[in-house]
């Protein structure tokens, strides 16, 4: 009876999908991101999902592919956490905010370790490995969303401002797990505050596109306060 199926509920697909599969998989998102995915054995996770070694491999090849769907089962959790905010027609500047405010979230919460991601990705350093492999691509994915974002408040460096909100998530979730995550959080919103202040600002000083007989503008920078590294 371990491995019994039932309609996924409310998608109106008719998919049928595993208990036996989810008790794995939620077992081991459980036990993968408190203990590390190298300390846990197969046996104890057909032991704690209550299932069989068979109904185990039936759904899994191996330990690693089930560590691969751990990971997608992460990435989508943000993923429909985002889509959330972005449903809600909740202003360019509030979905990055909410995003901040839900990583200030979790790095608070009882059980807190770190990134899921990096935690992962230095378990399996190998850049050709699945598991590696899964985690570059939720961080492709999410380095993309939150450009877009920022280039929807406007284009100019939109990448610099995209890369400095994941490099202050990444900072921002090493520190809440290392030192203390109210601090840690405190200074993540800040730095979300900085950003947005200074790429809103960006926006504000575009000059109208000149016309055809007319040059460009000289521009002169504001000092101490660009995003872009030195040199682009």
């Amino acid at each position: 009876m371990g491995d019994m199926t039932r309609t996924e509920a409310g998608t109106g697909t008719g998919r049928r999908v595993s208990e036996a599969r989810e008790r794995l998989l939620r077992t081991a998102g459980q036990l993968f991101y408190a203990e590390g995915i190298h300390t846990v054995g197969v046996d104890r996770l057909v032991a704690e999902s209550k299932v069989t070694n068979a109904t185990f491999y039936r759904h899994f090849r191996s330990k690693e592919d089930l560590a691969v769907a751990y990971i997608g089962s992460v990435d989508q959790a943000i993923r429909a956490q985002i889509d959330t905010l972005m449903a809600a027609d909740t202003p360019t500047d509030g979905i990055l905010r909410g995003i901040g405010a839900s990583l200030v979230e979790q790095i608070r919460s009882p059980g807190y370790r770190g990134c899921a991601f990096l935690n992962a990705a230095a378990e399996f350093p190998a850049p050709d490995h699945p598991v590696h492999r899964a985690v570059v691509q939720h961080r492709e994915w999410f380095l993309q969303t939150v450009t877009g974002l920022f280039a929807e408040i406007t284009d100019e460096s939109a990448d610099h401002a995209g890369r400095h909100f994941v490099m202050l998530r990444d900072g921002a979730m090493s520190a809440g797990y290392l030192g203390n995550p109210v601090l840690a959080g405190e200074t993540l919103l800040r730095g979300i505050e900085g950003l947005l202040r200074i790429h809103t600002a960006r926006r504000l000083d575009e000059p109208a596109a000149p016309t055809p007989d007319q040059a460009p503008p000289n521009v002169t920078p504001v000092p101490d306060i660009e995003c872009s590294p030195p040199g682009a």
